[in-house]
């Protein structure tokens, strides 16, 4: 089997001086290779391509054979490193919670240990009649949530 520190390797030095990151490597027990790269602006096809023949070039298909694929992370797929939640503050998120919960907000702030996210609630003020909408920040611990996910809203 193809270890998967060895395709991380070849990644990392097609990544050197780039501006695309690495979000996720896994390799199947049948050398299926999946190399998933994002960027800020998205990703492009060609860059894609590129990478996948820079890998192929490093391997030996005599030595093992494999199947290898290389794409982006997806638009609508969860994050899966801190650099996906860098480049989405101030932008609308889903949140899924450990206990089930979600929220939808922007995200405010983000570091190594947490995340913010702005949600709305509603909130009834002391001697007020009905509710009103009022932001409020959630912080979340990366542990603490089941996924992460930028909010496509077609509005």
């Amino acid at each position: 089997m193809i270890e998967k520190n060895l395709v991380k390797n070849y990644v990392e030095e097609w990544l050197e001086g780039k501006e695309y990151f690495l979000t996720d490597i896994t390799i199947s027990t049948d050398n299926r290779i999946v190399v998933e790269i994002d960027h800020e602006e998205g990703v492009w096809i060609e860059d894609c391509v590129e990478l996948s023949r820079f890998i192929e070039s490093h391997l030996d298909r005599d030595a093992e054979d494999f199947e290898l694929e290389v794409g982006s992370a997806g638009i609508g797929q969860p994050f899966k490193v801190l650099r996906q939640y860098e480049i989405h503050v101030g932008e609308q998120v889903e949140v899924l919670a450990n206990d089930g919960k979600k929220f939808v907000g922007t995200l405010k702030e983000v570091d190594a240990e947490k995340f913010v996210v702005t949600v709305q609630e509603k909130v009834k003020e002391e001697g007020a009649k009905r509710p009103k909408l009022v932001d409020v920040d959630k912080t979340f611990a990366y542990a603490d949530v089941k996924w992460t996910k930028y909010l496509i809203d077609f509005k």
